[in-house]
């Protein structure tokens, strides 16, 4: 019988050795941020009702009309998989009464999430976000705190090429005469647009300012900022001062709306140029009806997502050092039944005290044993043969130098832990 190889899925892909170095150190980076600014981590499912983002995200969007992982349940529910964490953090927002802690409540959360689309260098069809929302305040101060905290998290990652944009595409009473100045903009030139454009020209007429394919006829279009009314002017001011004050550099894009429906008045992103035509590494702004939309008390909120997949590419462009994985401290061989016995034991001890403590559980030579310890880059090894028993003590090897010492099986920890001091 021919066996046929089972592959991963088009669109995933493997993350190990290599390249987990550079996961641990963006993950940690989060959990830091996330620390230092004293928001809360929320885990939701990664799937939920379809109605959720048809709702949340928009009908007319890509990602409900094309993108998203749509399937029905054995009980004949219509389920998908998240194509975005904002909509999710909402729908818990509403159904744990988060509302009653107070506001505002500022959250983050991290993890894959799934669109069905071209994979290409950053893009794939499961791929993680870290995202922040801060929900209850309709302060502009909320937002500068989100896009501040977007741009720490840039900056902790010693990423210091990329730029900020941000614009506001202002409130649902300020885009309705926009969107007529726009229909009239492009009327006489959708017969020679793409097919794309054509059909949001009658359901999200916005969206012809963010197709790749019409781009350049972009440049003559009216600009939002024009039709703000007075409240929304004032917000985003209020926003570009505190931007001004706190020495974060932007730079206005008339023209940017950002992919979903819920968005009103903040909308950012920060890009790379480091990254070619998959520029953007933050996208975020000001959702102040969704949760309202989705069965909510009207509440206000502003959030960001960051695409991880991204984060790494450009870490590795720029030759970071952060990637390489950390192998273990000490690697314990042992040659016999009760030296492994004896290992093992050994290895407790130094876990507890901290110390990563590899065990090869291989039934080789020492010459072996030596070449694999060196292979996953132990500082340390323990050799604990028959001499070792009968004496109770441990051998210790330095690897960076193949110096080697014998010590008291009691004083075996403190010897090592100062002996690895010394090392780094």
């Amino acid at each position: 019988m021919l066996k046929v190889m089972i592959t991963r899925i088009k669109g995933t892909q493997d993350i190990s050795y290599e390249d987990i170095g550079y996961w641990h150190y963006v993950e940690e980076a989060i959990r830091n941020i996330s620390h230092n600014y004293a928001f809360t981590e929320i885990r939701t499912p990664i799937f939920e009702a379809t109605e959720l983002f048809q709702r949340s995200v928009g009908e007319s969007t890509d990602v409900v009309q094309k993108e998203m992982y749509t399937f029905e349940d054995k009980g004949g529910r219509s389920i998908t998989l998240r194509p975005e964490g904002t909509a999710s953090v909402a729908r818990a927002f509403i159904e744990n009464s988060f509302v009653n802690l107070g506001s505002p409540i500022k959250l983050f959360y991290n993890g894959p999430m799934f669109r069905y689309e071209k994979p290409q260098a950053g893009r794939l069809r499961q791929f993680h976000q870290f995202g922040a929302e801060i929900l209850g305040s309709e302060s502009p101060l909320a937002d500068f705190e989100i896009i501040e905290m977007a741009y720490s998290f840039l900056k902790e990652l010693r990423l210091n090429k990329a730029k900020l944009f941000i614009n506001s595409v202002g409130c649902p009473k300020c885009r309705e005469d926009y969107k007529t100045a726009l229909k009239k903009y492009y009327s006489d030139k959708l017969p020679e647009m793409c097919s794309d454009c054509q059909r949001r020209y009658e359901t999200n007429v916005l969206r012809l300012l963010d197709c790749k394919v019409d781009r350049e006829r972009v440049a003559g279009a009216p600009s939002i900022l024009d039709y703000l009314d007075v409240d929304c002017r004032s917000h985003f001011e209020e926003l570009q001062w505190y931007l001004d004050k706190a020495g974060i550099q932007y730079e206005v894009d008339q023209f940017m709306v950002r992919g979903l429906d819920y968005y009103s008045r903040t909308a950012f992103e920060v890009r790379s140029s480091s990254l070619g035509s998959q520029d953007q590494l933050v996208g975020g702004g000001r959702y102040d009806g969704l949760i309202e939309y989705i069965g909510g008390k009207s509440c206000p909120a502003v959030g960001f997502a960051i695409g991880l997949e991204r984060i790494i590419m450009l870490l590795k462009s720029e030759n970071s050092k952060a990637g390489i994985p950390r192998g273990p401290e000490v690697a314990v061989l042992t040659f016999g039944r009760e030296e492994s016995v004896k290992g093992f034991d050994y290895a407790r001890r130094l876990r507890k005290a901290g110390v990563s403590t590899y065990v090869d559980v291989m039934e080789r030579n020492m010459r072996n044993k030596m070449k694999h310890a060196a292979r996953i880059g132990a500082k340390i090894s323990l050799i604990i043969g028959k001499e070792e028993i009968e004496r109770d003590i441990v051998t210790v090897r330095v690897m960076s130098d193949g110096s080697q010492f014998q010590v008291d099986s009691d004083y075996m920890v403190d010897y090592v832990v100062d002996k690895l001091r010394d090392i780094t």
